[in-house]
């Protein structure tokens, strides 16, 4: 049993030595930039849809589809992968290794590796076999469909809805507080600097809050009326703004804040605590 243990605590302490070092320090800053280009374009086929030339899914199948037809594309597909497989591998380090790190912040570390590992899946699919697989909006039906045969299905589908509203909520509170500062090494910001990533951050994680909130918004419809169809993913829900009284406008808002957002992320790959 010892022998075990020091095995473990040894494997713990090689873990924490890589995941400190100076070179995986770079990585994952290097996710975070790719993570700022896949919200730009995200916002970009979002705003392209709400002016009328939206062909393309505004969510990561789209995004990565938009990523290959550019010269290089593949090669840039590639370096995405190597970003979010970083950022993935540090997030996973927080949420199992994280000293001084409480609960809650450990299941937000979990819940952005699951993230982090499907855009992962979604980029080495059309790598490797051409395809990104099922839209966003394809998976929340999907998903939906399964969840509600199981017993108590339309419970579990409304919870859902509640969660994914409680997480857009908290995004909004995270904006207007400006608590995203904290994982900011501002001190070493200039003050125009920090004035301008204070911004970019509170209009961005509103931006994402709102997303999130029409999305749970759309579970619990789905499981009111019984009908996965009803559910939505990232491009439906984007679309949806454009069916409101103020039209495509509130989805072109909606999308500034998103490439707002990307913005902010580049900002984090400069000064992030990593």
């Amino acid at each position: 049993m010892n022998s075990v243990a020091s095995a473990g605590n040894q494997a713990r302490g090689t873990a924490r030595q890589v995941t400190n070092s100076r070179t995986f320090d770079r990585l994952a800053r290097f996710g975070l930039a790719c993570r700022g280009a896949l919200y730009a374009l995200i916002g970009i086929l979002a705003l392209q849809i709400a002016f009328g030339g939206g062909g393309k899914e505004a969510d990561k199948t789209g995004a990565v589809r938009t990523v290959a037809e550019q010269p290089f594309g593949t090669a840039l597909l590639w370096l995405m992968a190597v970003g979010f497989v970083a950022l993935a591998l540090w997030q996973l380090s927080e949420a199992v290794l994280g000293t001084g790190l409480d609960a809650k912040h450990r299941a937000e570390a979990a819940g952005r590796t699951v993230v982090y590992a499907l855009v992962v899946g979604t980029v080495l699919s059309f790598l490797l076999r051409g395809t990104t697989g099922s839209s966003t909006d394809e998976q929340s039906k999907d998903l939906t469909a399964t969840v509600m045969e199981w017993p108590g299905g339309q419970l579990i589908v409304g919870a859902i809805g509640l969660g994914i509203m409680a997480l857009g909520a908290y995004w909004i509170y995270q904006g207007v507080k400006k608590t995203f500062l904290k994982n900011l090494r501002t001190g070493e910001m200039s003050p125009r600097a920090r004035n301008v990533v204070e911004k970019l951050g509170m209009v961005g994680y509103c931006a994402r809050g709102v997303i999130a909130l029409a999305a749970g918004v759309f579970f619990i419809r789905a499981a009111i009326v019984y009908d996965p169809d009803e559910a939505k993913g990232i491009d439906a829900t984007l679309r949806s703004f454009a069916d409101t009284p103020l039209g495509p406008w509130l989805l072109a808002v909606v999308a500034i804040g998103v490439v707002v957002f990307a913005a902010y992320c580049f900002c984090e790959a400069r000064w992030r605590h990593t």
